[in-house]
């Protein structure tokens, strides 16, 4: 199959697989196209329909990148769907070195079932991007601290003697060691896969110039990844909890899906419900 042809074939094809509800159009009945039509794909792209009949027909190869990035966002590519979409037009692939903050659809319909746990998303450099109902009742809303200082990172290694900003009262982690030489290493990867992202250079710029533990495990040059942990909430209204963090790292993006939750049938099992019931409290004063 030549490359014009494939390109077409390609587009046809991811067209073909997605539907009207995916993209947030109504079904209307009876629909002749098993996907999307031409005329969807070129309005959620911002493209003539011609240009789209001419595209999948062959008759046009070279598409510019600012009209492949189109079609990849409204045909809902994966990374290396995208990047194979690159290629086939001719064109070399976006720079990996660009972090994602953007929570797949599927990710957000498996997280949307998890609610009897705390859980959090964050960004490959452990910038905070969504929490749900129970991370915010459990640790306090983190809507109030401004959005660049929303990060686990700046939070583990503070600067300039800043305090908490994920957690609004004091969270202990039991395992407090391993997990500034986790998240250290884990940024380290991280500047593997996203070597030209500024937010990521930027943090660690900031964190080696104002933090001396954060240098001394930076230059040790470990690579690894954060995967788990033990701490203790202390909560307002129902004092401590213990609670165990498990860290699910999506592969494209490098998303860190963390969940807190307590061990079941116990009595931080039900201390947490009741964070959880009883909603976000009021944030107390910090001495």
């Amino acid at each position: 199959m030549t490359g014009e042809r494939e390109l077409g074939t390609m587009l046809r094809a991811w067209r073909d697989r997605l539907s009207p509800a995916a993209v947030g159009l109504p079904s209307r009945h009876p629909r002749r196209a098993k996907g999307l039509r031409r005329e969807e794909v070129a309005d959620l792209a911002g493209i003539s329909v011609d240009y789209v009949v001419r595209l999948e027909q062959g008759r046009f190869t070279t598409p510019s990148p600012q009209v492949v990035a189109a079609l990849a966002r409204a045909l809902q590519l994966t990374t290396a769907e995208r990047d194979h979409l690159y290629r086939l037009a001719g064109l070399i692939p976006p720079d990996e070195g660009d972090i994602s903050d953007h929570i797949p659809p599927g990710v957000h319909r498996v997280l949307s079932r998890l609610g009897d746990a705390a859980v959090a998303v964050f960004a490959a450099d452990w910038q905070l991007i969504w929490w749900n109902h129970g991370w915010a009742a459990l640790l306090g809303d983190p809507s109030s601290t401004p959005r660049p200082l929303r990060n686990f990172a700046r939070e583990t290694f503070p600067i300039d003697g800043d305090g908490p900003r994920l957690s609004q009262w004091p969270v202990t982690s039991l395992t407090g060691d391993y997990v500034e030489a986790a998240v250290v290493a884990d940024l380290r990867r991280a500047t593997g896969r996203f070597p030209g992202n500024h937010r990521l250079t930027g943090l660690i710029r900031a964190l080696t110039a104002g933090n001396e533990r954060f240098a001394e495990l930076w230059a040790s040059g470990a690579v690894g990844a954060h995967r788990e942990d033990h701490k203790v909430v202390d909560h307002p209204s129902v004092g401590q909890i213990e609670v165990d963090c498990d860290v699910l790292t999506d592969g494209d993006t490098e998303l860190k899906i963390v969940i807190l939750t307590a061990a079941p049938e116990t009595e931080d099992d039900g201390k947490m419900r009741l964070a959880l019931l009883s909603g976000t409290p009021s944030v107390p004063e910090r001495r």
